[in-house]
């Protein structure tokens, strides 16, 4: 079932946005997180995309406690900081659904495959791209390999990938579509999509691609796009 799911993004206890992912670039902010949260499952959220920014941009998470309690109400994904497989562990064992892992799946390829191997369908590998490479540490880094090399090392695994293409995140700017359906169409296992998604066309062209799903945040909280009509595309024939 194809998934239209709110990010829910922490930094220093609240939510936010930020321009390109950059850590001073903040675009949006909000007190309570667990408030935002609940509001998108009355919404009509099925899942939730919860990213702890602080743990992306210093290698270790600060908000399980915050994380935990999302968990309680909701079906949820997690990453942001996650370079450590007993951070993993115990978040799927908390409930968390899927570990997003970034970095980890560019610097521990076999650790990750085993890891994933154990929790089948429970791994998300993200394949952020920045002109056309993968990026690692918060973003502030690629490595050598493509989105899809990377993706490649891990598509005979029961994992799904979350493709972000920082190039346009958080820009409010529109998907570049050519890059999405490329990506789709090249891997075997599920794909969710982020980065520049405005509008319910971005999603049904998404949707029409054969993603999975979309995270969206920043056309959200601007209020560029009603989360009422995104949802809508969950159930739309495209």
């Amino acid at each position: 079932m194809f998934r239209v799911i709110p990010a829910v993004d922490l930094k220093d206890g609240k939510v936010v946005r930020l321009r390109q992912g950059k850590e001073n670039e903040v675009t949006f902010e909000a007190e309570n997180p667990v408030e935002v949260a609940k509001n998108w499952v009355e919404k009509g959220a099925k899942v939730l995309h919860v990213i702890d920014l602080d743990g992306a941009f210093q290698g270790k998470m600060r908000h399980e406690d915050i994380i935990a309690e999302i968990v309680s109400f909701a079906e949820v994904q997690v990453g942001g900081g996650i370079r450590d497989f007993k951070v993993a562990e115990r978040l799927l064992d908390l409930g968390v659904e899927r570990v997003i892992f970034g970095t980890l799946a560019v610097e521990k390829v076999d650790e990750v495959r085993e890891f994933a191997e154990s929790w089948e369908r429970r791994v998300m590998i993200a394949i952020d791209s920045k002109k056309g490479k993968a990026a690692v540490k918060g973003w502030k880094e690629t490595a050598s390999l493509t989105p899809i090399q990377l993706a490649k090392i891990y598509d005979d695994l029961k994992v799904s990938f979350l493709y972000t293409n920082i190039d346009v995140e958080g820009l409010v700017s529109g998907i570049e579509r050519e890059k999405i359906v490329e990506v789709v169409k090249a891997l075997r296992n599920p794909v969710y999509v982020a980065g520049g998604i405005t509008s319910v066309e971005d999603i049904r062209f998404i949707k029409r691609s054969g993603a999975a799903g979309v995270v969206i945040g920043s056309a959200l909280y601007t209020k560029k796009l009603k989360f009422e009509e995104a949802i809508k595309v969950e159930y739309e024939k495209v």
